[in-house]
């Protein structure tokens, strides 16, 4: 029997946008647009918050969350998702007396990401033989072949000097990745300690569903976007 679990970590303490996972996001706390996509796709046997705070418990379980126990370990700036979400599902397996099959994390700071995202993730990745998948997003307007950096002068140094005078069109595509949706084999991921384990592959998305909101620009944007859909 393949269970199913989507763990949604969020710590409280956010520094760069105060009460960042409850912030109001177009009319709801932020986080209950992922716990809504989460239970929308009808995919989990349980979709867990895993936090430290009791005021995002609270919201979170008025959105349709399970929350049955607080964040132990891993909630300070130190700790990597990766092993919040490892503490999360140890937590949720002792709680339940159950051990979950697929491990799918979904950051609450990628409101735009949805139900039917999140489905054609979890489908391909149970279709094909793999362990890990990542969700990603290519590079659009901000083309990274002609990044630079700047010295205190402002002096910039090509980091793709090769390219630099290619025009877009003759340019292969860049992904990056995306916190929006994250999927493991239990075991796998008991033994990597991360989702960006061996063989690991990405699956991209459209950039707007793949947006991570970390600071008062990205959530600006991210407004504005949702706004309009």
């Amino acid at each position: 029997m393949n269970r199913r679990i989507a763990i949604i970590p969020a710590r409280g303490g956010s520094k760069r946008i105060p009460n960042k996972n409850i912030i109001d996001f177009n009319g709801m706390p932020i986080i209950d647009w992922t716990i809504k996509a989460a239970l929308d796709s009808n995919l989990f046997d349980q979709v867990l918050v895993s936090t430290d705070s009791e005021r995002i418990a609270e919201v979170s379980i008025s959105a349709g969350a399970s929350v049955p126990f607080l964040r132990l370990e891993n909630h300070d700036d130190f700790a990597s998702v990766s092993q919040a979400t490892l503490g999360a599902l140890n937590q949720a397996e002792m709680f339940w007396d159950v051990s979950f099959n697929t491990i799918v994390q979904l950051m609450p700071n990628c409101p735009l990401r949805n139900y039917q995202h999140i489905k054609s993730a979890v489908m391909y990745y149970e279709s094909n033989d793999i362990e890990f998948l990542v969700s990603c997003f290519a590079f659009g307007w901000m083309n990274p072949w002609w990044a630079v950096k700047l010295d205190e002068n402002s002096v910039p140094q090509k980091i793709f000097p090769e390219t630099y005078n290619s025009r877009s069109q003759d340019l292969e595509r860049l992904f990056c990745p995306s916190g929006a949706i994250w999927i493991a084999k239990r075991e796998a991921l008991m033994k990597s300690k991360t989702f960006y384990g061996p063989g690991h592959r990405f699956f991209p998305i459209d950039w707007k569903a793949a947006l991570d909101i970390d600071d008062m620009d990205d959530y600006q944007m991210a407004l504005s976007i949702a706004s309009r859909i």
